[in-house]
């Protein structure tokens, strides 16, 4: 029977070492630090809350900065030019004709035709400043002319919206400003289907992203939109943070803002497990689309303590993240145990076997 004391100091010391060989998934802080790691681990604090906060809420101050100038004339504008006391030249087609019907319309060289003054390069000026061409040469032929310019169709400025908008068709720019809250809440946004968060400006082939949340609670000002703007807001069938670990319920959650935090993650997720999980293993994995030259990014919540919650209720969430919570140590050892008790019998019935194949 000496096979038997054997295997007890055989379970012992694979008991002994159950901390390096327990099962499952833990984060070797150690191993992220190194150089080579292609991770960079950081804690959330107060500070890199505030700072990652500022980030997201900041527009671009070249936008802000913009002011719109006069409207100036283009290819496709409709022009009504009265030249007092003169109606042959105000009026050719009528008096009782509409408007539009003696307008002038821009040709798509910029371009237009009037009596006594020939063709003139219209586009590229202002009212005023067309209005000052056509008095100097209509001065040749009218004694003192008394001109005025009237822009009656505009067709030439426009912004183009793209994606999740309720109405995508381009909109024209006439010479009132028009700010880009104004121009979203003309087309409206699809809320079932809409990416809040990667809502993007293009203008002069700068792509700008912008946080609606922040636009709408008026941080820094107004953005007015400039002729040949591109507005680009995308569906969220792709934007999604997974919780995975020990909590509630594990699952993939999807989001349509910019203001989904680390709390209203684990909330949805059910929470932490009350059981098995660690309140010093909360990490948020954030990957990088090129390692080699952005080290993806590892986030570290201690929430052993509840006012840690006031800093995961202020930190962001990112579409791609990975929310991992890990287990305590305790539920890592009854792992460890639940796997050795089965192996443990079996190795005390191939002792047991042969202890009575050497003592018959």
């Amino acid at each position: 029977m000496k096979t038997l004391p054997a295997v007890a100091l055989l379970l012992f010391a694979l008991a002994l070492n159950g901390c390096a060989i327990v099962p499952g998934q833990r984060m070797d802080e150690g191993a992220l630090q190194r150089e080579d790691s292609h991770m960079q681990l950081l804690q959330i604090t107060p500070e890199l809350v505030e700072s990652s906060q500022a980030q997201a809420s900041t527009i671009p101050q070249e936008l802000l900065s913009y002011q719109p100038e006069d409207y100036r004339i283009g290819a496709g504008d409709t022009l009504y030019i009265t030249v007092w006391d003169h109606p042959e030249l105000t009026s050719p087609a009528g008096s009782q004709q509409q408007t539009v019907a003696n307008g002038r319309l821009v040709r798509p060289d910029g371009t237009l035709f009037y009596p006594y003054a020939g063709t003139i390069k219209a586009a590229g000026l202002t009212v005023e400043e067309l209005r000052q061409s056509l008095t100097k040469k209509l001065s040749s032929f009218v004694r003192e002319p008394q001109v005025d310019v009237n822009v009656v169709g505009y067709g030439s400025h426009r912004i183009t919206l793209e994606g999740a908008f309720q109405h995508t068709d381009a909109q024209v720019l006439n010479s009132v400003p028009v700010t880009l809250s104004q121009a979203i809440g003309v087309a409206g946004i699809n809320t079932q289907e809409a990416d809040l968060s990667g809502f993007t400006l293009t203008r002069d082939g700068q792509t700008y992203p912008i946080d609606l949340t922040a636009l709408n609670q008026g941080a820094g000002g107004q953005i007015y939109l400039k002729p040949g703007d591109k507005l680009f807001l995308p569906y969220n069938d792709n934007k999604e943070v997974y919780v995975v670990g020990e909590v509630i319920r594990p699952q993939a959650i999807t989001f349509k803002t910019t203001a989904l935090t680390l709390t209203q993650a684990l909330g949805r997720a059910g929470g932490l497990s009350p059981v098995t999980s660690s309140g010093n293993a909360v990490y948020v994995i954030r990957g990088s689309e090129k390692l080699t030259q952005t080290p993806a990014q590892v986030f570290h919540l201690n929430a052993r303590s509840p006012a840690s919650y006031a800093l995961a209720d202020n930190f962001r969430v990112k579409p791609g993240d990975v929310v991992w919570v890990g287990a305590s140590g305790i539920t890592k050892w009854n792992r460890f145990l639940s796997q050795l008790l089965p192996l443990s019998g079996l190795i005390y019935q191939a002792a047991g076997t042969a202890d009575r194949v050497n003592n018959p």
